[in-house]
């Protein structure tokens, strides 16, 4: 297929704003998407990232700004003339088509040669591997085989740019993972843009070459999945990116280097100045960088609320002297039980320190 050859075109957003009357829902953003890119927008509900995918593809207004897709400022451009096809959360399958149909009815639409039809639907389906599935309805179908019928039709455009907006929402949690999968399979094949939304970090971090992370119509930060996780910039990135959640725990910034928590004196990585001694901090630690230790009084005592067995992992939940909860994972095989007084070491190279407003202390 022809979209096997190019790499996609780039988007560029510049100063995009969207108002609904006095109501800001997109705030100034500035984004560039390189050709070829798998970038996915990730956040809360009502953070903006379906608002700010639809405005890309053109069901949207723009407020302010500009959209450029490869050299061309489609800003005011109807959607059919932009170089997109998007893939929605509902299938929006023909019922009384087969699959076949329903991958070439909008080629037919558009006036597309019967033979040029033909030769996209039967590349599309390989794709897809559905070849055997082209003379069925989408009712004798699964909700994956839907899904792929829904991404065959958007593949049959040969677009410039691939926009998916939650795709994945209305499929159990096993075929999640093998439609993941299929997707990113599919990125690998064609090497088209393409722009994921979802509210799911698993996905953002399984798909994504970048992640733009949004809350209320602002990003947060962009990066590659391990720059998100590794490197956050406040703590709602580094809260929102990562499962189980990082542990957050509330302290006060003494000085020369130390913070203390609870009765627990520690150093935290930290790096420049503008905290002084009193100022609350907040030390982020992830479940998988905890230790437990076997020393008393070495790093954090804290009891076990629950030990969760999960095979190779188990995760111990669990409560500090002043009540504040954390999870921490744990990998060596021993045994714990509910109840269970323990001590919890980390390193400080892999732990995060963050001012009272949220703003991470580099």
């Amino acid at each position: 297929m022809k979209a096997m050859d190019r790499a996609g075109a780039g988007v560029r957003l510049e100063n995009i704003r969207k108002t609904f009357g006095a109501l800001d829902v997109i705030h100034c953003i500035d984004l560039e998407i390189k050709g070829g890119e798998f970038v996915v927008f990730v956040g809360p509900s009502g953070c903006g990232k379906s608002t700010l995918l639809r405005m890309i593809a053109g069901l949207e207004d723009v407020s302010d700004g500009e959209i450029s897709i490869g050299d061309r400022d489609v800003t005011y451009l109807d959607p059919s003339e932009r170089g997109i096809a998007m893939v929605f959360q509902s299938y929006a399958l023909y019922p009384h088509m087969t699959v076949r149909e329903n991958l070439g009815f909008g080629l037919k639409m558009a006036g597309t040669p019967a033979d040029e039809i033909a030769r996209r639907v039967d590349a599309a389906a390989e794709i897809l591997k559905i070849t055997h599935l082209q003379e069925r309805r989408p009712g004798q179908l699964s909700g994956g085989q839907r899904q792929r019928v829904a991404i065959g039709r958007a593949i049959v455009r040969e677009p410039d740019v691939f926009l998916f907006d939650e795709p994945l929402s209305n499929l159990d949690a096993e075929l999640r993972v093998s439609m993941r999968v299929e997707i990113a399979r599919l990125h690998r094949t064609l090497g088209n843009t393409m722009i994921y939304v979802t509210h799911d970090q698993t996905e953002a971090m399984t798909l994504a070459s970048r992640i733009v992370i949004l809350r209320d119509g602002r990003i947060e930060q962009v990066g590659t999945p391990r720059e998100v996780y590794e490197d956050p910039d406040n703590i709602f990135v580094a809260g929102f990116i990562g499962s189980p959640r990082i542990n957050l725990i509330e302290g006060t910034w003494l000085a020369e280097g130390r913070a203390q928590f609870g009765d627990t004196m520690i150093s935290p990585r930290l790096v420049g100045t503008g905290h002084k001694a009193g100022d609350k901090v907040v030390l982020g630690v992830r479940a998988e960088n905890i230790i437990v230790s076997e020393t008393p009084g070495d790093g954090l005592k804290a009891v076990i609320d629950f030990a969760e067995y999960l095979g190779g992992t188990r995760y111990l939940y669990c409560a500090l002297e002043d009540g504040q909860a954390l999870v921490v994972e744990e990998r060596s095989g021993r045994d714990f039980s509910n109840g269970q007084t323990i001590h919890l070491a980390f390193s400080t190279e892999k732990s995060f320190l963050f001012d009272g407003n949220g703003a991470r202390l580099r």
